[in-house]
């Protein structure tokens, strides 16, 4: 039986991940261009995004390694009994991998981008300097697959515990080799 305690530690990790991802969206960085007396050079503002990104990043790999822990990764321990659920959970775990990959990917890109600030000083001429910030809607791709993650990843729980539960048949395995009278 799936643990319900399990299932709602996992639910806040990831909808803590999916705020953080949201608000670091929202606050990813801006530039401005400053000139002094001798050249232009770029400003950025706060630098909150980026902390707000590695904490979604944190906290969505803290929930991927609770239900890998509990489920023992489905390569570990005892095989699973056949039929629906089995198919189903083995699906949804490669389902859930891929997802994972895909919101780490993009958060911790758009943490590093976000990160990134541009040290040139441009001499007064009339092109300004180039004050790359990161593009609009990294961090909220990063934060549509922590959702596909967080459902897929309970869902895969859930379809691997109803498979852990049942009796795995014992078959016949042929001949005996008694002796022969």
């Amino acid at each position: 039986m799936a643990s319900t305690l399990l299932l709602a530690v996992v639910f806040v990790f990831d909808l803590v991940a999916f705020a953080l991802a949201v608000a670091a969206e929202q606050r990813r960085a801006s530039a401005r261009i400053a000139q002094d007396a001798n050249s232009r050079y770029c400003v950025y503002e706060s630098d909150i995004a980026t902390g707000m990104g590695v904490g979604a990043l944190l906290f969505l790999l803290v929930s991927q390694l609770l239900v890998m822990f509990a489920t023992r990764c489905m390569c570990c321990g005892r095989a699973l009994s056949p039929g629906r659920s089995r198919a189903l959970a083995v699906f949804l775990f490669i389902t859930c991998w891929v997802t994972f990959i895909i919101a780490e990917a993009c958060l911790l890109a758009g943490s590093v981008r976000n990160a990134y600030h541009t040290k040139y000083r441009a001499v007064l001429s009339a092109n300004p300097p180039s004050c790359e910030t990161l593009r609009k809607g990294v961090f909220g791709a990063g934060a549509a697959f922590v959702v596909f993650t967080g459902i897929v990843s309970e869902l895969y729980y859930v379809f691997y515990s109803k498979s852990d539960e049942g009796v795995i048949p014992t078959r016949d395995t042929g001949i005996r080799m008694g002796a022969f009278n």
